[in-house]
């Protein structure tokens, strides 16, 4: 049964094919010496995301969740021998950058790529030694309190930053986490349903992935689409124990992944937690 909310099963057939024939090809070719070696090392870097998109398409079409775990040590694979093609080709050519990627947590872009890859390791289960070079790649704790608590919660003496790099709309999610237990469904639930609407950004700190599948600005038929899915909230529930009940069956969150053999019935959003003040006694509103 397909999960996405778009897409026919031809359209998710097509791409998966594709997928697998992109990543046996690139595979090869990156076996070989480049033809290209000054864009060598952002190629890399975009067939490590290729190897999580294609991993991603797998649930979005309705696939075995335990496939997605078979591209996640290509991408780490891809990941680190960008990295190290970087070093060389900035070192021979004392360049202070040789990828268009911006790899520091306070971009958008990367902080959405780096929690995406924890939460798939953390739901998916992935080996030890497997987590430790995904650690390794995203960096030192310290720098953002929320994602350093959830890869704590499997990486034990991380230092946890002080503060939030984006808390539109990953403040949503710390309240939850932090919230007494009867309130965290409801917090949860309700960073769910804003994940996608707070992402939205001009120029280039909106996510790369955010307007596929839009039906005027990147419709369907391009073929970029595979999905828009919450996996922060995911990872939450997963270090966490958060109730995410009232959130299966919700258009962005992926259920599956943390319930793969129960056949869930979703669950109506709960009643808001109501805020404090008087703005919201005024106008009968619980902004959460």
């Amino acid at each position: 049964m397909i999960r996405a909310p778009l897409g026919d099963k031809p359209y998710w057939d097509d791409r998966e094919a594709k997928d697998r024939q992109w990543v046996e090809r690139v595979s090869e070719m990156l076996a070989q010496p480049s033809a290209n070696p000054l864009y060598r090392a952002q190629f890399t870097f975009d067939f490590a995301k290729d190897n999580v998109r294609a991993a991603i398409r797998v649930y979005s079409s309705g696939g075995n969740v335990a496939e997605m775990a078979t591209y996640l040590p290509a991408a780490m694979d891809a990941w680190e021998l960008s990295n190290r093609e970087s070093d060389s080709l900035c070192a021979e050519n004392n360049l202070q950058t040789c990828r268009d990627w911006t790899f520091e947590l306070a971009d958008l872009n990367h902080y959405i790529w780096c929690f995406w890859l924890v939460s798939l390791a953390l739901a998916l289960e992935i080996p030890d030694d497997q987590w430790r070079r995904l650690v390794a790649l995203i960096g030192e704790g310290g720098q953002d309190v929320l994602l350093d608590r959830i890869i704590a919660s499997r990486q034990p003496g991380r230092v946890i930053g002080e503060q939030l790099l984006h808390a539109k709309p990953y403040a949503r999610l710390l309240k939850a986490i932090d919230a007494p237990q009867e309130q965290q469904a409801s917090l949860l639930r309700a960073f769910v349903e804003h994940w996608y609407p707070e992402l939205n950004r001009r120029g280039k700190q909106q996510p790369w992935w955010y307007v596929y599948g839009d039906p005027v600005k990147h419709p369907l038929e391009m073929g970029s689409y595979f999905g828009r899915w919450c996996f922060e909230a995911v990872a939450a529930v997963k270090a966490f124990g958060l109730d995410d009940s009232a959130c299966l069956g919700h258009e962005h969150y992926p259920g599956d992944l943390l319930h793969p053999s129960e056949d869930v019935i979703p669950a109506p959003a709960p009643a808001r937690v109501e805020k404090a003040g008087w703005l919201a006694r005024l106008f009968g509103r619980s902004d959460v």
